[in-house]
């Protein structure tokens, strides 16, 4: 398994080896031991999630109030998808910017979003499914959303985006700010703390 971390500090891709034969193939998409290398403290697991969208399809840009926030360890087992990280924690040194990774099952990539980032995926192929592995369960009460078009992501320019309702209602990050709904970056570093101590 290889780790790679992306601009924003703390996010992770994975790329664990594939071991095709006459029969199809194996490979382990999640290995802790490369986790916890990588990160530094392992992956708490208390709900995955499972998506299928149609080309076109954006899903976020989606975070949860810190603490505990949501963590999420995404993977693409059938289409392609573009993965985007955005940092909004209000004080971190990369606030406002953001990483994209295609993942594939060509490859069975994965990335790790820590707390506190925003996260968003656009599927490139109709029949792209997304398979997530979530740190805290569904709690709409902390779920927030900003708007995906309004941050400049590298959304490809051939696809014309489809949002939900919910997501094309989100606030900008502007106003998400000017509202005191991003999370601090200072509580975030202290929640990694703690998930590392």
């Amino acid at each position: 398994m290889q780790a790679r971390e992306l601009k924003i500090p703390g996010v992770f891709e994975f790329t664990p080896s594939v071991f095709p034969d006459d029969r199809g193939l194996f490979v382990a998409p999640f290995q802790e031991t490369a986790f916890v290398e990588a990160v530094g403290h392992p992956l708490r697991v208390a709900q995955t999630n499972h998506s299928e969208s149609r080309r076109g399809v954006v899903r976020g840009v989606h975070y949860a109030d810190v603490p505990p926030g949501q963590a999420k360890y995404v993977h693409c087992p059938r289409g392609r998808l573009l993965d985007v990280v955005v940092d909004i924690r209000v004080g971190s040194p990369t606030f406002g910017e953001w990483d994209a990774v295609e993942l594939s099952p060509e490859r069975f990539n994965s990335v790790y979003v820590p707390e506190g980032l925003g996260h968003a995926l656009m599927a490139l192929e109709d029949g792209t499914v997304t398979s997530y592995l979530c740190t805290e369960g569904y709690n709409p009460r902390a779920e927030r959303t900003l708007h995906p078009l309004t941050l400049d992501l590298p959304w490809p320019a051939d696809l014309s985006p489809i949002l939900s309702p919910k997501d094309a209602a989100a606030p900008t990050l502007d106003e998400a700010l000017a509202a005191g709904l991003l999370p601090t970056y200072e509580t975030c570093t202290a929640w990694y703390a703690k998930l590392r101590s």
